[in-house]
């Protein structure tokens, strides 16, 4: 008995939150700030934000279980020492950069008028539902004109317990015309992150979009700035972009509290394991669709057409843990436990 006694929390610290006590997950609406605020246990989590103003839907801010914010500001409520580019970049998000030959990913306030045909918006429709530890919404992927090219209905289903935070993300797309998704690295499922989960940089970085502009991430004032990435094969750091990997972490330090955000990717999701589209400049994202974008010794492309009423499913779990890194192994047993 007192092994088994003994060996409860260390199942507990590898396996992360345990049904054992359900969270008290709650949703407060608020129509005419167009978002929804969900606290687990009482404390404040994230919101489900839908502006007018941008091309998309997100959750942002997003706090730990402790409080600390790990989301960036910009555009929504800039920092200090903050970097302002990629104004695409809010909170957690899910688009692609090339659906019928739009770019869905890159597409925000800063795309001048003459362009704009040449890119796609998800446009809220409404909410489903809320309730339980689940928000199920609606949006629309829509042409400049409007068309409607897909039905999005995504469930966000949120957990937790003292030093864990966690969303599911589930996006069922229903094509309504014919659907080609191209192979493109500006995709999946992205998190832009705040400062402090950066790699810290001593010169300016240029990166150009599937569209061919490019855009230069300035350095910004290192102190703080201490993020690393690590994925389940073993690499660290840059060299965690472009690989295949069932679970990718990023480590970092914020006002003394050391913070992991790993994001696992479904065995069901076409393409498994997706490619890492991971920036040290603060783009966490992972992408199912990138194929020969990542990878030129593929031998085939990794395109996905759907004809009208047709539908495709992608799911991630994305788990921030405070008061402690997880280990390789704790995160290993997440992403096992997710995909059981």
């Amino acid at each position: 008995m007192k092994r088994l006694l003994l060996l409860l929390p260390l199942l507990a610290l590898t396996l992360g939150c345990t049904p054992a006590k359900k969270a008290d997950v709650a949703f407060v609406r608020d129509d005419d700030a167009r978002k929804v605020d969900i606290t687990i246990d009482g404390t404040y989590f994230t919101s489900y934000i839908y502006p007018t103003d941008m091309e998309k839907q997100s959750l942002w801010p997003i706090q730990t279980a402790s409080g600390k914010v790990i989301t960036r500001g910009f555009p929504m409520a800039p920092r200090a020492f903050e970097s302002t580019d990629h104004p695409h970049h809010v909170g957690l998000w899910f688009n692609f950069g090339s659906v019928n030959g739009l770019d869905f990913w890159n597409n925000s306030y800063a795309i001048p008028a003459e362009r704009k045909p040449n890119y796609g918006s998800v446009v809220f429709d409404k909410i489903i539902s809320a309730s339980g530890n689940k928000l199920v919404t609606q949006a629309n992927w829509v042409d400049n004109d409007g068309k409607v090219l897909m039905v999005e209905k995504t469930t966000y289903t949120f957990d937790g317990c003292e030093h864990e935070r966690s969303v599911i993300r589930t996006a069922e797309l229903t094509a309504v015309v014919p659907v080609e998704f191209k192979e493109n690295k500006e995709g999946m499922l992205g998190l832009r992150v705040d400062r402090a989960f950066q790699k810290p940089s001593d010169r300016a970085e240029r990166y150009t979009d599937a569209n061919g502009i490019v855009t230069e991430v300035a350095t910004v004032n290192n102190e703080g700035v201490n993020g690393e990435y690590v994925n389940s094969l073993g690499d660290k750091g840059d060299d965690v972009w472009s690989k295949r990997a069932e679970w990718t972490m990023l480590n970092g330090t914020k006002e003394g509290d050391a913070i992991s955000i790993l994001i696992i990717d479904s065995k069901d999701n076409p393409n498994y394991p997706a490619w890492s589209h991971a920036r040290g400049y603060g783009l966490f994202a992972v992408n199912s669709m990138g194929g020969h974008e990542f990878d030129k010794t593929l031998t085939e492309p990794v395109g996905l057409t759907l004809k009208p009423s047709e539908k495709v499913t992608f799911s991630y779990k994305i788990i921030i843990k405070d008061g402690g890194f997880l280990s390789s192994a704790e995160a290993q047993a997440r992403a096992d436990a997710f995909n059981k």
